[in-house]
């Protein structure tokens, strides 16, 4: 996975996710829950080079990521601890990226209130 389509079509498989541009024309955000107040759990820059992607983390499970993966950096504008920024040049696994996608959705998910949840049958 190393293209804006990829990532559009893997964050798509996912339960209510959808795609915003909140920061910009260039700023492509995957959020999920409910329209209007879904969160993020995806963002990239559809004009990098190389695409990169920031995807939400456990604390412990960002720094082991970080530490393996020189392609995996902190979250880039965003808080260190529970972001990190993966590059998409081939470096990292595509199971991997699959596996912090869906975690990050999976994260997301968690946080959103219990009515929102059945709202959205997850």
């Amino acid at each position: 996975m190393q293209s804006i389509a990829d990532l559009r079509a893997l964050c798509a498989e996912l339960p209510h996710s959808r795609e915003t541009f909140p920061f910009g024309a260039t700023t492509l955000v995957f959020k999920v829950g409910p329209a209007g107040a879904g969160k993020m759990y995806a963002l990239t820059d559809v004009q990098a080079d190389p695409v990169s992607v920031s995807l939400k983390v456990r604390p412990e499970r960002g720094e082991e990521l970080r530490a393996a993966h020189a392609a995996i950096t902190p979250g880039y504008h965003l808080n260190k601890r529970h972001w990190v920024t993966v590059t998409l040049d081939g470096r990292v696994p595509p199971e991997l990226i699959r596996e912090l996608v869906s975690g990050s959705h999976a994260l997301v998910v968690g946080g959103l209130t219990r009515a929102q949840r059945q709202d959205l049958g997850l």
